[in-house]
């Protein structure tokens, strides 16, 4: 059985140092939801570093990076 994932948690502690505790930062939410869970999963080369790392080999999977994702947007309202 899956531990139960805490996506305020989670994001608190490996998302808000670039993202911002407000999701305010390096975040577009308009941007199709494939393409934000494919970058929550795979990682992003950026313009200017810090990279997007990947988080599929840190355990989150799609149905994870979709909680998230939800959870940063509900910050953003």
């Amino acid at each position: 059985m899956q531990e139960r994932f805490e996506p305020a948690a989670f994001y608190k502690k490996n998302c808000a140092e670039c993202h911002g505790s407000d999701a305010e930062k390096k975040f577009e939410p308009a941007l199709p939801e494939a393409q934000l869970i494919d970058a929550i999963l795979n990682g992003e080369k950026l313009e200017a570093p810090p990279d997007m790392p990947a988080f599929a080999e840190k355990g989150i999977n799609e149905e994870r990076a979709k909680a998230l994702l939800a959870y940063m947007k509900s910050l953003r309202e």
